[in-house]
């Protein structure tokens, strides 16, 4: 059975350590890391959202764009909550291919009212890879305000619980271009 909460992916970050736009390299057989993110989180979620500054994917997903102009997940936060009527939504990074299934359900299944509920591997938090609950909008616009966009200051304000994993490997982050050409390795092998 299909998710009821949103699925969200983080599609809208600069890229500057990869020096193009990471949501658009081809990963696998899918013509880009959104596509194969969306089809991938389309098979768990019933409802599955792009997050962007602005429409520059070449398929259907539906997008929330960035309500405000800086480039912070921070700012995407509060787009998703002040777009949709939910009460909760999971997040995932378009470039972190490898969070799989039994993740995802883990960190939904410990969600108990929190304000979120984040992966954790090897004492690295993951605050792209989890539940996010509509009660930490304020505290988001709070630190938006306050020019605080670090994902790791909101949660520490937070009711967060983290989820550890053992396993690392499945939140391998495709930041610069050598992480991509070992992840094309692993997803074709």
């Amino acid at each position: 059975m299909k998710q009821t909460i949103p699925a969200v992916i983080f599609a809208g970050g600069k890229s500057s350590r990869m020096g193009e736009d990471k949501s658009l390299l081809p990963f696998g057989k899918h013509q880009s890391l959104a596509r194969y993110q969306y089809d991938r989180l389309s098979e768990l979620f019933k409802t599955v959202y792009l997050s962007a500054k602005e429409e520059k994917f070449d398929f259907g997903a539906p997008l929330i764009t960035d309500r405000y102009e800086i480039h912070s997940p921070l700012v995407g936060i509060v787009s998703i909550f002040e777009t949709l009527d939910t009460e909760a939504v999971f997040i995932l990074s378009v470039d972190a291919p490898f969070v799989d299934k039994m993740v995802i359900v883990t960190l939904i299944e410990a969600w108990n009212g929190e304000d979120a509920v984040v992966a954790r591997s090897s004492g690295k938090v993951q605050p792209l890879c989890g539940l996010y609950a509509r009660s930490i909008l304020p505290l988001a616009k709070e630190e938006m305000e306050k020019g605080n966009h670090k994902l790791g200051l909101l949660l520490a304000s937070a009711h967060t619980h983290y989820v550890d994993f053992e396993k690392s490997d499945k939140f391998l982050n495709l930041n610069h271009p050598h992480e991509y050409e070992k992840a094309k390795r692993l997803i074709s092998s």
